[in-house]
């Protein structure tokens, strides 16, 4: 499929709606996220049939949550900091699992000027001239990632280990030092008290 059919495609532009703009990372997570699916023969998740975890906390999670329907609020989107442009998915009607990593003969979709531009933004230095040069660079690198099949992107690998416990809910339990109503799994004993994560710094 050429970069200007998924562009044009129902599933894309709610990437876009959802992320906000059209990005390389959307592409990437589109791409491992369609991927991912195709793979585990599976439909976006309604409930928790499929989770997601994510070794980055950057666009593509976007287009992830998108494409499969794993959320944070249904528990079966996982992040994990790692900082890698890699994403595990697992069909728990099947018990299958794969893992779709960028390849590391992958050239960087950000090249060094783009990078400048995108650090002048952040800084709110930047003019109206180097903020549409960021969407072209944008939309160029965004159409060559999806321009490329998921196997020319990716490492596409089966995972063996089980999916991740499903979602459990648990009663809340006040603070000892805030007052705040906490799930009392996320809470830490500490001289016979409960205490939330937050309070204990």
């Amino acid at each position: 499929m050429s970069a200007q059919t998924i562009l044009a495609s129902d599933l894309f532009k709610k990437c876009l709606d959802f992320h906000g703009h059209l990005c390389p990372g959307l592409s990437l997570g589109y791409q491992a996220a369609v991927a991912g699916m195709e793979w585990l023969s599976a439909r976006r998740a309604e409930d928790e049939e499929v989770v997601a975890i994510v070794e980055t906390d950057a666009c593509g999670c976007d287009a992830i949550q998108v494409v499969t329907g794993c959320t944070f609020g249904k528990g079966n989107f996982i992040y994990r900091d790692y900082g890698k442009t890699a994403f595990t998915f697992f069909n728990r009607k099947t018990g299958q699992g794969v893992r779709v990593a960028r390849k590391a003969e992958q050239q960087d979709p950000i090249d060094p000027e783009h990078r400048q531009l995108l650090a002048k933004i952040r800084q709110g230095t930047a003019t109206d001239l180097e903020r549409s040069l960021v969407r072209a660079k944008h939309e160029k690198a965004s159409k060559r990632i999806l321009d490329l099949r998921p196997y020319e992107l990716f490492t596409i690998s089966e995972i063996t280990v089980p999916a991740p416990e499903k979602a459990r809910i648990e009663p809340s339990l006040n603070c000892a030092v805030c007052g705040e109503p906490t799930m009392s799994t996320k809470m830490v004993e500490k001289d016979g008290q409960s205490i939330c994560r937050g309070c204990l710094g």
